[in-house]
This record gives C-alpha cells, structure tokens and sequence, in this order.
C-alpha cells in the first residue's frame, strides 16, 4: 500500500520559517514528480511546488516563489519544503503528492498525503 507521510507543520509567527518533510513508503517514487498542496478554509486546494525525479525542473506557484524553496532526497524516498518569510495568508493544511510531474503539475496526482497543518500568525 502506498503511503506519503508529511511532518513538520506547526504554528509559527509571520516572517518565521518551517520546514516539511513528505516520506514515500510501499513504491519508490524516485522516477516519479513530487510536489506540495495546500488548502486553506473556505478556499480549493491549490498547486505550491512540484520537482521532477531527477530535480532538474522545479515548478512554483506564483504566490510562493522566492520563498519556499522543495527539494528531494531519492535515496530516503522524501521531498521537502524549505518555507521562509511566512505570511498569515501561508495558513493551510498542506499536502504532499507524487505522480509524473505533468500530472503533479496539473493537480491530478494520483497519491496524496494525509496533509499537515500550517499556521502563520499576525
């Protein structure tokens, strides 16, 4: 059974930092795009980050870029996103996904993780 796992969510003050962690477990998803959702309330869930297996090619959303920075460690299975200069507006559940990039890209990955919470304070 596939899973992907994230850690590192939590409540941090605005300009703050954090750093999630997504691990891949029952596949290896080392040939496959992972990236980063977030769903904020009240609002659909929305693209963040994405990197190929290989991280030659990183994708943004415009809201996030100069930022968050994803990153990816074939040999651990895991993709990480490095946030920085928090915003309130950053508050979401953020979810971690794996598929081929275009699809992660497009927000029809086929694995999701079970999201975790983000809280930026004023």
């Amino acid at each position: 059974q596939v899973q992907l796992v994230e850690s590192g969510g939590g409540l941090v003050q605005a300009g703050g930092s954090l750093r999630l962690s997504c691990t891949a477990s029952g596949r290896t998803f080392s040939r496959d795009g992972m990236g980063w959702f977030r769903q904020a309330p009240g609002k659909d869930r929305e693209f963040v980050a994405a990197i190929t297996w290989t991280g030659a090619n990183i994708y943004y959303a415009t809201s996030v870029k100069g930022r968050f920075t994803i990153s990816r460690d074939n040999a651990k299975n895991t993709v990480y996103l490095q946030m920085n200069s928090l915003k309130p507006e950053d508050t979401a559940v953020y979810y971690c996904a794996a598929d081929q990039i275009p699809r992660v890209v497009d927000g029809r990955p086929d694995y999701w993780g079970q999201g975790t919470q983000v809280t930026v304070s004023s």
